[in-house]
C-alpha cells in the first residue's frame, strides 16, 4: 500500500515539474501533494474496512467507493483556486485541469493500476508539453498589467500607449477611468506583453520619463 501511495505521488510530481517549467504559481510540490493524498484516500476507500477487524457474525455493510468518490468532488474547490480572472482574460484553467489529472492519477496508482496510472501520466505530460506548441503560448514572453494614473495637461492616454509600444510587443487598453471629483485626473489600465529579459523597473522608468504621469502600478500576471 506503501509502494501504490509513493507511485501515485512521483506520476502527481512529473506533472508539478513540467508546470514548474512554465512558471505556474501551482507547480511542483502542490501537483505532488495532491496526488499523494488522492492515493491515500483511494487506499482508505479500499482498505480501510479490513482494519475494523468485523466478525463473521456481524452484520456490517460497507460502501468502499464513498471515500473515493467524494476526493473527485472536493478536488473542484482546490482547483477553482488555481482559476484566475483579470478583465475579461481567464487563466489558470491548464492548471486546475492539471491539478485534476494528478488526482485521477493518485487514486488509479492507489488502486494498484500502475499501468494505467503511468499511461495516464505520459498522456498528460503529451498535452502540456507537445501540444503546447499548436497553441499560442510564448515562454520568453511575460504579460503585465499596467495602471498610469495622469495628471491633468500632462501626457496624453495615447502618448503613453505609443511609448510603451515601443518597449513592448503587445500594447492593448483594459480600462480607462476619468476622475474629476478632486482634481481632474485619468487612471489608464493597459495590458501589455513583453519580452522576458524586459524588468519591472525598466518598464517603471520608462513610464516614468513620460512628463505629466503621477503614477505607476505594475501587476505581474504571469
Amino acid at each position: 500500500m506503501i509502494v501504490r501511495i509513493a507511485v501515485g505521488a512521483a506520476l502527481g510530481g512529473v506533472i508539478g515539474y513540467e508546470r514548474d517549467r512554465h512558471r505556474r504559481p501551482v507547480g511542483l510540490r502542490t501537483h505532488l501533494i495532491v496526488a499523494l493524498t488522492a492515493a491515500t484516500f483511494m487506499i482508505i476507500s479500499s482498505e480501510f474496512v479490513y482494519y475494523q477487524h468485523y466478525g463473521q457474525s456481524d452484520l456490517v455493510e460497507v460502501d468502499t467507493s464513498r471515500i473515493a468518490a467524494s476526493v473527485v468532488s472536493a478536488v473542484g474547490f482546490l482547483a477553482g483556486g488555481a482559476i484566475l480572472r483579470t478583465g475579461v482574460t481567464v487563466q489558470g484553467l491548464t492548471t486546475a485541469a492539471g491539478i485534476w489529472l494528478v488526482t485521477a492519477i493518485g487514486m488509479s496508482a492507489g488502486a494498484g493500476m500502475f499501468v494505467e496510472s503511468g499511461a495516464v501520466t505520459c498522456m498528460g505530460l503529451l498535452a502540456l508539453t507537445v501540444l503546447r506548441r499548436f497553441e499560442d503560448k510564448a515562454d520568453h514572453l511575460v504579460r503585465r498589467r499596467v495602471r498610469v494614473t495622469l495628471k491633468p495637461n500632462g501626457a496624453t492616454a495615447e502618448a503613453v500607449t505609443s511609448d510603451l509600444a515601443k518597449l513592448c510587443l503587445d500594447v492593448s487598453v483594459a480600462n480607462v477611468e476619468v476622475d474629476t471629483a478632486v482634481e481632474p485626473a485619468t487612471t489608464l489600465s493597459l495590458d501589455v506583453r513583453l519580452n522576458s529579459e524586459v524588468t519591472i523597473w525598466q518598464l517603471v522608468e520608462r513610464l516614468q520619463n513620460q512628463p505629466g504621469v503621477a503614477r505607476v502600478w505594475v501587476e505581474v500576471v504571469d
